[in-house]
């Protein structure tokens, strides 16, 4: 009962969303660390105002997440891989389950339910090569609900972005 009355609490939130917030999360999903007075002249509010702001769309859960994207090049070896889960049974409790064991699994960076032939796709970051297959053993082939799954290996990354286009996502005041 409660999500459900935070559902429609955000839901209600969303639709009230007004250009001013839609300026603050354009600005502070390409830099988090952008100062509120700084965010506050480019849109014309007072610094107060827009902490006020993203203190609600935090506390709403708009606003999920304060991070860093790491440049992977940077860090050492890594391979990024994608994988396309095939599952052997699709009912909701078995899916609830492998939902929450690709949780569980920090090489797993982002994991999508999908429509179509598959059922799941994630983006992995591993080592090596050996190291991945090592870890499809654990996740995948000890899993009696995988029927199969397929392996595709990035040879370059050309965008890598978590930024969201607002501008075609969120209604136009007019």
């Amino acid at each position: 009962m409660i999500a459900v009355l935070q559902f429609c609490f955000i839901k209600k939130y969303f639709g009230m969303l007004d250009t001013f917030d839609h300026k603050i999360l354009s600005i502070i999903q390409k830099n988090n660390l952008t100062p509120q007075r700084d965010i506050g002249e480019m849109i014309g509010l007072s610094a107060a105002a827009v902490q006020r702001r993203i203190k609600k769309m935090r506390e709403l859960g708009i606003i999920e997440k304060d991070i860093a994207v790491i440049d992977r090049e940077k860090i050492g070896n890594n391979v990024t891989i994608l994988v396309e889960v095939f599952l052997d049974s699709e009912k909701i409790e078995q899916i609830d389950i492998i939902k929450k064991e690709f949780e569980k699994v920090p090489e797993i960076q982002q994991c999508y339910y999908v429509t179509g032939e598959s059922d799941f796709f994630l983006v992995m970051v591993v080592p090596s090569m050996s190291y991945y297959e090592n870890l499809t053993r654990t996740i995948f082939f000890s899993n009696e609900n995988i029927k199969k799954f397929r392996t595709i290996v990035v040879m370059g990354i050309t965008k890598n972005s978590l930024e969201l286009p607002l501008s075609l996502l969120l209604p136009s005041e007019k």
